[in-house]
């Protein structure tokens, strides 16, 4: 029986030519070229014959799925910073290493979060909206009038790569940087941001103008913004979310922007996307929210390195080595 040379690695999704390019090169590379995506079933089959599968977050690498796999399987490469889609324990349990590729999207993602900062107060897609539809009939004093940025207070809730990022590019527009995390930041970070610690999420939540959510999604930061905590946040607040949508409750964050409770949010990503629920289509349609399908870190320059970061870590794994973005289910 012929030995196969080089590992089989199958990509769940289509990646940019030039990374897939550098796959078929170093490896035998079974590529997503329609860019469906993939079913539990053709997933399984996947898991059943490679040696290393590259799932991207919209595939579920749950248990059931591990159990079906061959003991070939050896690596699981996620293209993308996330593992809330992948079971990393049992993964690990079965002897599967689990990599990822941080740090390549956290300028891409910090940005599109400023701009949901900017968007979401100021207006932009209401005015957008008046534009398209013919219905703007001149300048007036009192007409679209938004809420100034500069000066505001931005509670960050997750103060991890993109959060500092955030908190930057925050300071640079004048508001106030607080935030709240697992782990307090050394006081040099701290002082070089002008950023305030809180302890307590309730009481930071409490005093916030803009909430940013930026947190991994794990099993403790399930629906962290409750219907409790979300109701003390302030009336005038508002709410910007490019991390996971499972981290907001977005039934209760939808009815009480509907009941005026809250003035209004910036979504990237949301609770059961693709489906976006239609009562948030008809706030955006009313100007209450702004929403986007999950673009915050979708940059050509981001997803090449992406794709460079996985390529390393098979080839490190595959040459004996550790793989240099290996995620332990103690790190979740």
């Amino acid at each position: 029986m012929a030995i196969r040379k080089k590992p089989l690695v199958v990509v769940t999704r289509k990646l940019p030519e030039t990374v897939e390019a550098r796959m078929r090169e170093l490896f035998e590379t079974r590529l997503n070229v329609d860019d469906s995506a993939m079913s539990q079933d053709d997933l399984a089959t996947a898991v059943k014959v490679a040696d290393v599968i590259v799932p991207t977050v919209t595939d579920r690498i749950d248990a059931a799925l591990l159990s079906q796999a061959g003991p070939q399987l050896r690596l699981i490469a996620q293209f993308g910073n996330g593992v809330d889609n992948i079971d990393v324990a049992t993964a690990v349990q079965r002897g599967i290493t689990v990599t990822n590729t941080p740090g390549v999207l956290t300028e891409d993602t910090a940005d599109m979060t400023m701009a949901l900062i900017l968007a979401v107060p100021r207006r932009l897609a209401e005015g957008l909206e008046v534009l398209e539809h013919g219905e703007w009939h001149g300048w007036s004093p009192t007409w679209m009038l938004g809420k100034r940025i500069h000066g505001k207070r931005l509670g960050i809730i997750g103060m991890g790569r993109i959060g500092r990022a955030l908190a930057k590019r925050a300071s640079a527009f004048g508001m106030q940087i607080h935030y709240h995390n697992r782990r307090r930041l050394p006081e040099k970070i701290e002082q070089e941001l002008s950023a305030t610690y809180w302890e307590s999420l309730d009481q930071m939540l409490a005093r916030m103008d803009i909430v940013s959510v930026n947190c991994p999604h794990t099993p403790a930061t399930y629906h962290l913004l409750s219907a409790r905590r979300l109701k003390l946040l302030s009336k005038d607040a508002f709410i910007v979310n490019t991390a996971r949508g499972e981290i907001i409750d977005e039934v209760a964050l939808t009815r009480m922007i509907e009941a005026g409770d809250l003035a209004g949010a910036g979504l990237d990503v949301f609770e059961h996307e693709p489906a976006v629920n239609p009562r948030l289509i008809k706030l955006a349609k009313a100007g209450k929210v702004v929403l986007l399908p999950h673009m915050g870190s979708a940059t050509v320059e981001g997803r090449i390195d992406m794709g460079e970061k996985v390529i390393v870590n098979i080839k490190a794994f595959m040459d004996g080595h550790k793989p240099p973005d290996r995620v332990l289910p103690s790190m979740l």
